[in-house]
């Protein structure tokens, strides 16, 4: 694979989108069964954390404290990923952060709920964190599939500069970066459903859509050989 094919495949709104549904699913799967904890984006735990030591609550601290330390970790890990497997005539570095994302998702799904829900934020907000690393365009824009903002202010500042200019690419990108937010929602209310009716079990579900977005890429890489 050429470097340009590899950046075709995995920059791609479908591989985009599918990881939006699971970023957003995660939000509400940590938020609503695993103690109130936000995996993906680390401000809401950062607020909280600080809030929690101005009251000196200090095991509270350390609670979201330790997510917030697994999601740098993350980082660290998609960046070695990347550096170790980048030139890898088989599967593209990218593929190898979902594949560990299956996996450690996969065990998390049959972590019991209670004493063990630090275990799973810490390796969900570490799987977050190396997909938000990994996956950082679609089509050449930059944009985020576990969190919003970002992808928000490029949508609404877009939308203005099609206005002033009349240019319809401008348009195309904006509606891209709101097509992201959408799927996100969409995961959010998935993982809603699913966490009532499953419970920690219901994680299994984004590992089907991260195995799909796995088998989107090869396929994606043959068509353009």
């Amino acid at each position: 694979m050429t470097e340009k094919q590899n950046r075709q495949m995995s920059e791609s709104f479908l591989i985009g989108a599918l990881l939006a549904v699971v970023g957003g699913f995660l939000d509400a799967y940590t938020y609503l069964l695993r103690g109130g904890v936000f995996a993906n984006a680390q401000t809401g735990n950062i607020v909280l954390l600080g809030l929690n030591l101005a009251q000196m609550r200090i095991g509270r601290v350390f609670y979201y404290l330790i997510p917030i330390l697994a999601f740098a970790g993350g980082v660290l890990a998609a960046e070695l990923v990347k550096r170790r497997f980048r030139e890898h005539p088989r599967l593209h570095w990218r593929q190898i952060v979902v594949a560990v994302e299956i996996l450690v998702l996969a065990g998390v799904a049959f972590l019991p709920r209670g004493d063990l829900d630090v275990l799973a934020n810490v390796a969900i907000s570490f799987l977050c964190a190396m997909q938000v690393e990994s996956f950082r365009k679609i089509n050449g824009s930059a944009y985020a599939t576990t969190m919003c903002t970002g992808n928000l202010r490029s949508a609404t500042e877009l939308i203005y500069r099609f206005c002033v200019s009349g240019d319809p690419q401008e348009r195309k990108k904006s509606l891209q970066y709101y097509g992201i937010i959408l799927f996100f929602i969409a995961g959010a209310i998935l993982g809603s459903w699913l966490a009532a009716l499953y419970a920690e079990r219901s994680v299994l579900f984004c590992c089907a859509l991260l195995f799909t977005g796995f088998g989107v890429m090869f396929i994606r890489g043959e068509r353009e050989r």
